[in-house]
């Protein structure tokens, strides 16, 4: 009978600890984004921290997506311009308000060869995005933009992807439990059945 409470406490702890052990460990969100304007069209997904920052801002990560049907292949680290749009650092950050990017907004890099940094430009008498985009050959300075590049206003939008709702974790601990009380009814059953031979013989 101890063994049998031992194995039940252990498989409740190990499901209780796989759980919620998983639910703390939790340190990235995923993100849908999007923009476009004249002759732009940008979508993907975003990894960031999932804890943001005192101004409400999350430091993105990780980027996938497409630009113009050309895949993105990087995200431009945060305090570094993109090619062509020197001195303008990135920061890569992304917050959930009205205003998503701030005045320095993130940057990538695409299959073909180009850049883009998407960013919010509170200088315009307007304020709103726009895209600087940078395509070879890459010259050096945000003053040497050619006929390649291009500086653009985008209308900018990204999400947070929906998480597992509250009832997903109650049905994996559902099944946990369940599954350790099958296995000690079988248990049980086995010792009965071993008894039973016991006596006959």
């Amino acid at each position: 009978m101890k063994n049998l409470a031992l194995l039940s406490a252990t498989a409740l702890t190990t499901t209780f600890g796989l759980v919620f052990g998983t639910m703390q460990t939790a340190s990235a969100l995923n993100w849908n984004w999007n923009y476009s304007g004249t002759g732009i069209e940008a979508n993907g997904t975003f990894t960031t921290n999932d804890t943001p920052n005192e101004l409400g801002h999350y430091l993105i990560s990780g980027i996938t997506g497409t630009r113009n049907g050309e895949t993105i292949t990087g995200l431009q680290p945060a305090g570094t311009p993109i090619p062509g749009n020197e001195p303008f650092n990135v920061d890569n950050l992304i917050s959930l308000s009205s205003q998503q990017l701030t005045g320095d907004g993130f940057g990538y890099s695409t299959s073909g060869g180009n850049f883009a940094s998407p960013f919010f430009a509170s200088f315009l008498p307007t304020p709103s995005y726009l895209e600087v985009f940078s395509a070879p050959p890459l010259t050096p300075g945000f003053e040497n933009l050619g006929a390649e590049d291009s500086e653009l206003p985008i209308s900018f939008s990204a999400t947070i992807i929906s998480v597992p709702e509250p009832t997903s974790i109650l049905s994996l601990l559902a099944l946990g439990t369940l599954g350790t009380t099958s296995a000690l009814k079988r248990r049980q059953s086995f010792k009965f059945t071993a008894n039973k031979f016991k006596k006959v013989s």
